[in-house]
């Protein structure tokens, strides 16, 4: 499998790329500085130099090539609303229009779960970002691709458990990085699953048992 890895140099996008590496996937990524470049290389990952605020969408299409599939999980994590609108919001816009350009059915973004610190007095930074968030994920699933919509809990650096909680809808709770990965991995492994929006929480369920529990019949 050929897949293309918008946030490559992020945390999920890094640790995905590795666990497609080791089943021998092709992976393809953006990345904004040459030293990136380099360092990916060394490990096996063809990239492309680009900055995805400034690309336009023929750009970008071109940068995807002929891959199988696109997974999408750059974000701001809140920053300023400017670095949000183009990365969270008009970023995803342009990435489902460079894929619809060059041919590129399957799709997948990595979103937020919209109940994510609901319990907590939140910045109108904050705010933001997850009203674009929400927005992107209206832009995808009204989309005509292939498209698969992963929700994850609050991201937790370390090991991750091996073992989740993935369904269409989840408390929210925490969840390793490295989990999160591992399940993009077997999801984009089973192409039985598509136009779905999963949730992603901790919990006891192995991965790849948790991933098959959610194909439709």
């Amino acid at each position: 499998m050929d897949v293309f890895v918008i946030g490559i140099t992020g945390g999920i996008g890094g640790l995905l790329a590795r666990k497609l590496l080791s089943r021998g996937d092709a992976v393809h990524g953006l990345v904004r500085r040459e030293d990136q470049q380099a360092e990916l290389a060394s490990l096996g990952v063809n990239t492309r130099v680009g900055d995805l605020s400034g690309m336009t969408v023929e750009q970008l299409a071109t940068a995807f090539g002929d891959v199988d599939v696109i997974v999408f999980s750059a974000g701001s994590n809140g920053g300023s609303r400017e670095v949000t609108t183009a990365v969270d919001g008009e970023g995803v816009v342009k990435a489902i229009e460079a894929a619809r350009l060059a041919g590129v059915e399957r799709f997948v973004l990595v979103s937020v779960l919209p109940e994510s610190w609901r319990e907590r007095d939140l910045p109108d930074e904050v705010e933001y970002y997850f009203a674009v968030k929400k927005g992107a994920d209206i832009a995808v699933s009204r989309s005509d691709l292939n498209w698969l919509i992963l929700r994850p809990s609050l991201l937790l650096d370390g090991p991750g458990t091996g073992t989740v909680s993935l369904g269409p809808a989840e408390f929210h709770g925490q969840i390793a990085r490295d989990d999160v990965a591992a399940t993009l991995a077997e999801l984009l492994h089973e192409p039985r699953i598509g136009r779905q929006i999963l949730e992603l929480d901790s919990g006891s369920t192995p991965i790849d048992e948790a991933v098959r529990a959610n194909v439709r019949s």
